[in-house]
């Protein structure tokens, strides 16, 4: 796995509760490379909207931060618009959601998934 790991301060940060849902995911999946894929693509609501995967790929424009060992997969382009987020995560009755919370969105929509920057 080519990865160009820093250790510099991550674009994003991961709440307790985010962190306790990623490695219970993680390990329910079986999952021991790669990491957590966070990033921006067009679309939505409100003109973008979030992603969120695992993946093992990690290409030259990716950065891969440790966070609470985990590692955070962001490219290049999404690191724009994530700059100072955080990635929540809330249970409730009827399951469970990651939230982004980020200081760059001027506009989001009702459902919480997209936003304008």
């Amino acid at each position: 796995m080519d990865s160009t790991e820093t250790t510099g301060t991550p674009v994003i940060t991961l709440s307790e509760a985010a962190v306790k849902e990623v490695k219970r995911l993680l390990n329910l999946q079986g999952i021991t490379e790669g990491g957590l894929r966070l990033g921006v693509k067009g679309g939505g609501c409100s003109g973008l909207s979030y992603t969120v995967n695992f993946d093992d790929k990690i290409s030259q424009y990716d950065t891969v931060y440790e966070i609470e060992g985990i590692k955070v997969i962001v490219d290049a382009k999404s690191a724009i618009y994530l700059q100072g987020t955080q990635l929540d995560f809330h249970k409730d009755l009827t399951g469970g959601a990651f939230k982004f919370v980020n200081p760059n969105a001027q506009k989001t929509c009702g459902c919480g998934e997209s936003f304008s920057a």
